[in-house]
């Protein structure tokens, strides 16, 4: 008898062999002779009854096969988990971080707001550098990464998602150099006669990572959505992509909040609370939409802590940014008191109010400075809520389409509900299994 490494993975065999089913079994309870007919499953009435009167439940039948449980092929899982880790969960969120802070830089330089414009073009940089590394580490050698640069396939979202951080990364890139020449009074940078060359490169380098900001925050919700992951594919399907761009709205507000001057940061603070609250429809939304069985590993396990951490912090970012919002309108003359190296300023304005009010400020100036130190607080904690909310989203959606390939219930039921609708809607021509 031949054996092979899959054995291990079958049921053990009952104790004393298989018995084999005979046509006419034994009848009633009562033993070959019992009150139940003789041997050979002829009944009382001298009519064979066999083994259909041996159902427990009451039925004349006896059922063929034990009640179905989910269980898999050699205990394999359906569906294989990708092998992606903490680094991807990264990148999901700083891709969304950088996107966004892009779109708000490119606004402040419109509008003349040059603490806002400074911390989302920093913080854009930052989280494509980081982001990129973290995804090289994942793929393993650098090599793998300019080897998907080769060809352009406009059906595989991975395929544009390089090409779209690439081009986001080059115009990200021209904009960070300009504005560390400026911070820097031109004297870090040895350009020479290319300086003129690369302050005139601004506003198109602007508009070429403000182009391919929204792209880059939504294409990994399309890439998700594109796996035969339970869940990653349920919620492609139902506006994940929506769920991505408000989170990545979210964050870049957050994180402009915490770094600019309060006084610079109104766009921020409505970005951060437009994106809070198209994340909460927009999540609220697709998990009705999706099956039962494709929301539990959102709501269970750590995935389901980790997205109910992100609802919380949610709520209270938003809070307190509109907290922030309508005491920068109130006290609009206090924060332009403190004009951009005032307080509102961050930590040169700080230092700047505290040397005024050495000299002699009024108390109303000390009042005005406690004004502007509370809101500036408030926005610093509130920025910080919502961006660690986006973070939890994303590593909560990528942490449960981990789960839903470990249950094949998750791969099973669904797939049975969208046939029986199909069926009751008249449609038994795209199913190998249509028949009952």
């Amino acid at each position: 008898m031949s054996t092979s490494e899959y054995d291990s993975y079958r049921p053990p065999e009952p104790e004393g062999g298989r018995r084999k089913r005979r046509r006419g079994g034994r009848g009633g309870s009562g033993g070959p002779e019992g009150p139940g007919g003789r041997r050979g499953g002829r009944g009382g009435n001298g009519r064979g009854g066999g083994w259909k009167n041996r159902g427990a439940d009451g039925n004349r039948e006896m059922p063929m096969v034990e009640d179905v449980e989910f269980t898999s092929y050699y205990g394999r899982p359906i569906v294989k988990a990708p092998p992606w880790g903490d680094e991807i969960g990264t990148y999901l969120f700083l891709g969304g971080l950088a996107g966004g802070s892009s779109l708000l830089g490119f606004g402040a330089q419109l509008t003349d707001r040059p603490g806002l414009r400074i911390a989302s073009r920093m913080t854009a940089i930052a989280a494509t550098g980081i982001g990129g590394a973290a995804l090289v580490a994942d793929l393993g050698r650098p090599e793998r990464f300019l080897n998907m640069m080769r060809v352009v396939k406009v059906s595989s979202p991975m395929s544009l998602g390089t090409w779209i951080l690439s081009g986001f990364g080059v115009g990200s890139g021209v904009t960070f150099a300009i504005e560390l020449d400026r911070i820097t009074g031109e004297k870090l940078l040895p350009l020479g006669p290319l300086r003129k060359v690369l302050h005139g490169l601004e506003t198109p380098a602007a508009v070429e990572s403000a182009f391919f900001a929204t792209p880059l925050a939504a294409y990994t919700a399309v890439l998700l959505g594109a796996t035969a992951v339970p869940t990653w594919n349920a919620a492609g399907r139902n506006g994940l992509p929506y769920v991505f761009v408000s989170s990545a709205s979210m964050a870049a507000g957050g994180a402009a909040m915490a770094l600019a001057p309060v006084a610079e940061t109104g766009p921020a603070r409505l970005l951060a609370l437009a994106g809070t609250a198209g994340e909460a429809y927009a999540m609220s939304a697709m998990r009705k939409r999706m099956h039962p069985a494709e929301v539990d590993p959102m709501d269970d396990g750590e995935p389901g802590h980790k997205l109910h951490r992100a609802e919380k912090l949610l709520i209270a970012g938003a809070v307190g940014t509109a907290a922030v919002e309508v005491g920068a309108r109130v006290f609009a003359k206090k924060l332009e008191r403190g004009g951009v190296g005032g307080s509102g300023g961050g930590v040169a304005g700080a230092i700047a109010d505290a040397v005024g009010t050495v000299v002699g400020t009024s108390v109303s100036g000390k009042r005005s400075w406690k004004t502007r130190a509370v809101l500036r607080g408030l926005s610093v904690v509130s920025g910080a809520a919502l961006a660690a909310a986006s973070a939890y989203t994303r590593f909560g959606v990528l942490e449960a389409g981990i789960e839903s390939t470990k249950d094949p219930r998750h791969v099973v039921e669904p797939q049975r509900a969208r046939l029986e609708e199909r069926r009751a809607a008249g449609i038994t021509d795209d199913s190998i299994t249509t028949g009952r």
